[in-house]
């Protein structure tokens, strides 16, 4: 009787005991079954099971929203290519046009015909004929005409051309006067013999005689010391001598993004080419033009492929030496420098074609694609580089024209070849849709501080109280200091503008209103930039061009 009693007890406990691990009743469950029960150090509570599937469902919903993210980016590659390439003339071509356009081929596919260099002539092999482009031809005219002269400058504010500076100085033994107005959109430059004149001209009469919408009827004259330093700044600002490119890697089959910023092994093959266009160095302790690149904490890779020519010196972001992170498709340590270039390389190992919109950025805007050939005989006997070109449609032709046909045996040849077109690609591209609105609204932002900052140092040389207390402008001066292209520029152009206005204390008059301008986050932005090469840092613009910059990471230079 007494243990009925015990059992009869037991079975709550028992019961209450499933009801709390399982969390669910048990209508049958008996007093022998409550007893088979395994330990509880043995069972698998429910709760946990719940966890796991939250978490489960938790990494299915990241992963289906950074598809999405990808998805966004990839170029789908025609299906019907995929399975039998494109072949013209009996040779898969080195690029092919995107599905909706777009992009001009150069040499176009039509005359991708024989490419056996043993058949037809070469022409168009003359490295006299490879010249570089100017990037601003007229941007060294002060220094080389007003520099050792006496002469005056003169500023004002236009109700309809905005800012002027203008710049006149006398040519005595000539006996003719020398003119530079620089405007938003442009800087004009003329010669007038003092024959033309009455008298001297005023600078109202200089400036009109250069541009007839020259509205202004008074200007101010600048009495700043310095003022030579701050105009050569922005006269100069599109000067650059330091260039940098992508280079990237296709491997036979490899039709995606991210397949191509996926490749992590540098083959003989690929090295030899490196070799053609730079050296290798350690990045660590670099103390050239680095490009964006860490040389302090090793952030972006242990070495790179550098170079200089003709002056200008070189930076390739090569994909293979940028740091590979695993689990990541997209790779962005890797595309936040590729694919905030303008212009890349693609070296093709085999003979899958490279679609010219695969990699996905509003920077890059054209490539130079090269494919080593093969010997028919011996797949291993090279019978030299082909080359072909691709651009957006907005980025008119540059050279040096390409051979015909497109093919090079001479390693030398070759790289002054690839370097002088890498170069004039980017200048080329400057003239684009997109970049020639940044352009002009970096000049703009240029323009204005200048003219600011010009008016409010001559009134401190005037003695105005209100000015006495403006520190150095060494920061206007750092405009055209490490300059890389004119992206940075406009990143300076706004700080500067911002350290003018608010920093310095100087109030922006526009339209005979004085107001003052909140200090932007642009400037904070490329300082965090400059101290972490590796932060991504985008510059943020109206909406007409926040497209563009959306992708702005590391643009900063040593």
């Amino acid at each position: 009787m007494d243990e009925e009693k015990r059992n009869i007890k037991l079975l709550p406990r028992k019961t209450s005991v499933t009801l709390e691990t399982c969390g669910r009743a048990e209508p049958d469950l008996s007093t022998r079954d409550v007893l088979a029960l395994p330990a509880a150090r043995d069972a698998k509570p429910f709760c946990s099971v719940s966890s796991n599937q939250r978490v489960t469902e938790l990494f299915e919903i990241i992963e289906k929203l950074q598809g999405s993210r990808i998805d966004e980016q990839r170029c789908v590659f025609p299906p019907p290519l995929k399975t039998q390439l494109l072949k013209i003339g009996g040779e898969v071509p080195l690029v092919l046009p995107p599905k909706l356009g777009g992009y001009w081929l150069d040499p176009p596919l039509d005359k991708l015909v024989d490419m056996s260099p043993c058949t037809s002539p070469q022409h168009g092999l003359d490295p006299a004929c490879y010249d570089i482009l100017e990037r601003d031809s007229d941007a060294k005219i002060y220094r080389e005409f007003f520099g050792s002269l006496y002469h005056h400058t003169f500023i004002a504010v236009d109700a309809s051309l905005g800012p002027l500076v203008l710049s006149v100085c006398l040519e005595g033994e000539a006996q003719r006067i020398r003119v530079i107005l620089r405007m938003m959109e442009c800087s004009l430059h003329g010669v007038f013999s003092l024959s033309l004149f009455h008298n001297v001209p005023s600078a109202v009469e200089l400036a009109k005689r250069l541009c007839e919408n020259v509205t202004v009827t008074r200007f101010e004259a600048v009495s700043y010391l310095k003022a030579p330093e701050l105009i050569i700044a922005f006269d100069e600002h599109r000067v650059s001598s330091n260039f940098k490119f992508g280079i990237l890697l296709q491997k036979e089959g490899q039709f995606t993004e991210e397949d191509i910023l996926s490749n992590t092994e540098e083959t003989q093959e690929f090295q030899e080419f490196l070799s053609i266009l730079g050296e290798t160095v350690q990045l660590q302790g670099f103390t050239g033009f680095r490009g964006g690149l860490d040389v302090s904490h090793g952030q972006t890779g242990d070495d790179a492929v550098v170079t200089s020519f003709q002056g200008r010196h070189i930076m390739f972001h090569v994909a293979t030496k940028l740091p590979f992170t695993e689990g990541d498709p997209q790779q962005l340590q890797r595309k936040r420098h590729i694919g905030n270039d303008i212009v890349a390389l693609v070296y093709q190992e085999g003979k899958t074609p490279f679609i010219s919109d695969i990699i996905s950025s509003h920077f890059l805007h054209c490539f130079l694609v090269v494919r080593k050939i093969r010997g028919e005989q011996d797949q291993r006997a090279s019978g030299g580089y082909q080359v072909c070109v691709t651009a957006r449609d907005d980025v008119p032709p540059f050279g040096p024209v390409l051979p015909d046909p497109p093919i090079f045996t001479d390693s030398s040849l070759l790289r002054q070849f690839l370097l002088t077109k890498l170069i004039n690609a980017e200048i080329s591209c400057y003239k684009a849709e997109r970049f020639s609105r940044l352009e002009l609204r970096t000049r703009s932002s240029l323009l204005e501080g200048l003219q600011n900052e010009l008016s409010a140092r001559s009134q401190c040389m005037l003695g105005d109280p209100s000015s006495m207390t403006l520190p150095s402008c060494d920061g206007l001066r750092g405009v055209s200091e490490g300059s890389g292209g004119f992206i940075e520029n406009f990143k300076r152009a706004i700080r500067v503008r911002s350290h003018s206005f608010d920093t310095l204390c100087v109030p922006k008059k526009i339209g005979g209103i004085v107001s003052h301008r909140p200090k932007t986050a642009y400037a904070e932005k490329d300082d965090e930039s400059e101290k972490n090469p590796d932060s991504t840092v985008p510059v943020v613009e109206n909406s007409e061009s926040a497209d563009l910059e959306n992708q702005q990471c590391s643009h900063e230079e040593s």
